[in-house]
Formats: structure tokens, C-alpha cells, sequence
């Protein structure tokens, strides 16, 4: 139970209400669940996502002890506004939410763009964020991060044509594990079936895709500025942001921990949910 409140804490992401509060002219979607009290994490979720894309199996766990808000970035789902041309834009935006929301002291959890943001949020607010978890990501001006375009939209097609989830090619192997990870991750996607959220608009995806891009032909960040306890995860072969930008990402900043999964993609922690939720609750609980 928590401790401020009779009612029994919500620790499914299935459940969690869905919030709006308005910030700069901006109303943010969000959710939140787990015990209230401390310092929460806010999930910061990859392109083209909404409040929907986030794997329950890594959710529920971190929201059995932490409090856990995910949230809509600006111009994406029942968010309003316009999608920003910048990452640092975006960072800019999540600052405004969270203060909104009361808080000046957070722990991240980042995947992919979200990472990315996530980045630059931290360098501009180093106070801000505690503990930072970066998967499925890499750094400002990283090698062959400006391609990301071109595998997302071969993907798209690869994807219309045998009438899959684009998420399938993009996030997962296609050998026998990384399809049957593939499909898990989709039904689960479907585990919450009330409030679902907005899928993202045609114009709003591909201005977050220009993002990126600019955000892999930019000058790289000193992220040797990143003093917090960070933990970076991706699978072995992720064929988005190239998995060798983890690696750089783990020496970049200094006194992380990195965790490369076998066998997998993009999505490694989520295929290899089993073994990272557990990773990732001790990581923020410490």
C-alpha cells in the first residue's frame, strides 16, 4: 500500500491512469504507477512511440518498488503541439514536463531516441537526473548514426509486405528466436486494452527521423560531463543504432556499466526481458 494513500499502488502498466498536465503551452499524456514517494523514473521512449510502446515486462518490475511516469513527447499522441526539429529541442521539452510535474530530482530510463534526449537533458540539467540507464542508443555525431532513416523505411517495407509489425525487422533477428522475441514483444505491447493512446501522424515520424539524423551529423557532446551512475545495455547486433555505439557510450562516460546481450538486436532487453528487468531494478534501487 502506499504509505500517503488508502488505495492500493498500481505496479501494472496495463493499469496506470492516463494523466495530462500542461506545461509552456504544451499538454503532455502520461502515465504513472508504482508507490509514490522519492525520486521516480521517467521512461523516455524510442521513434515513433507513444505512451503504448513500452514492454510491460520491463515496466512492471521497476514499478514494483520505484514510481514510474512514462510520458508522450510533444506533438506525439494526446500530446499536443508540433513534433520539435531537435533532440535538444525534445530534451527541452522533457525538462518543462518534469518541473511541471513538481520534480527536481529524477532517475532515467532511456531506448533509443530516448537515449538520445535523454543525453542532452543531462549535459544542460546535470542536476537533474540521479541514475541513468541508456539502451538501445548512442552518442551525439556517432558512426553511421545519420543511416537510420534508410534502415527504418527498408524495414517499413520489409514489414508491409509480409504484413508484420515494422518493430519485428527493426528491433529483433530474423533467425528463429529473434522472430518468435518479435512476436512476443508485439502481443504485449497489446496487454492494455482501455485508453489506449494515438498512433503517431505521418509528418510527426518523419520529423523526429530529421532529428536524429542532425543529431548524428552534429559535433559529438563531452560526455565525460556525465558524472552519474549509468548503465548502458543493447543486443549484439542492432542493426539501428549500431551496437558498437554502446561500446563507445561505456567509454565515453566515465565509471559506466555496460551489458550486451547475444543473439539480438535493437531489442535486446527486450527479448532478453528475463534477464535485464532484474538488472535494471538493482541498478535503479541502489
Amino acid at each position: 500500500m502506499n504509505s500517503t494513500s488508502n488505495k492500493p499502488v498500481i505496479t501494472s502498466y496495463a493499469q496506470a491512469p492516463a494523466k495530462t498536465i500542461t506545461a509552456g503551452g504544451v499538454t503532455y499524456a502520461y502515465r504513472e504507477l508504482g508507490p509514490k514517494g522519492g525520486i521516480p523514473v521517467v521512461f523516455f521512449v524510442h521513434l515513433a512511440a507513444t505512451l503504448d510502446n513500452w514492454d510491460p515486462r520491463i515496466i512492471d518490475p521497476i514499478a514494483e518498488h520505484r514510481h514510474v511516469i512514462t510520458f508522450d513527447q510533444r506533438g506525439v499522441g494526446a500530446s499536443s503541439g508540433t513534433v520539435p526539429s531537435t533532440l535538444e529541442a525534445a530534451a527541452d521539452d522533457a525538462y518543462a514536463f518534469i518541473t511541471a510535474l513538481g520534480y527536481d530530482t529524477i532517475d532515467v530510463f532511456s531506448f533509443s531516441m530516448g537515449g538520445m534526449i535523454a543525453q542532452d537533458l543531462v549535459i544542460k540539467h546535470p542536476n537533474l537526473v540521479r541514475r541513468l540507464i541508456l539502451t538501445g542508443t548512442g552518442p551525439r555525431g556517432g558512426k553511421d548514426m545519420d543511416k537510420v532513416a534508410r534502415t527504418t523505411y527498408g524495414d517499413i517495407v520489409r514489414a508491409t509486405l509480409t504484413r508484420s509489425d515494422p518493430k519485428e525487422f527493426l528491433f529483433f533477428n530474423r533467425d528463429a528466436s529473434g522472430k518468435r522475441a518479435g512476436k512476443a514483444f508485439i502481443r504485449r505491447l497489446s496487454e492494455r486494452t482501455v485508453d489506449r493512446d494515438a498512433a503517431i501522424g505521418t509528418k510527426a515520424f518523419q520529423t523526429q527521423l530529421k532529428a536524429i539524423q542532425r543529431f548524428g551529423r552534429s559535433a559529438p557532446s563531452d560526455l565525460s560531463r556525465i558524472t552519474q551512475p549509468t548503465l548502458i545495455a543493447n543486443g549484439d547486433n542492432d542493426r539501428m543504432v549500431p551496437s558498437v555505439l554502446s561500446e563507445d557510450l561505456h567509454r565515453r562516460i566515465a565509471g559506466s556499466e555496460l551489458v550486451i546481450y547475444p543473439n539480438s538486436g535493437h531489442g535486446g532487453i527486450f527479448q532478453h526481458h528475463e534477464q535485464f528487468a532484474p538488472t535494471a531494478v538493482e541498478f535503479l534501487t541502489r
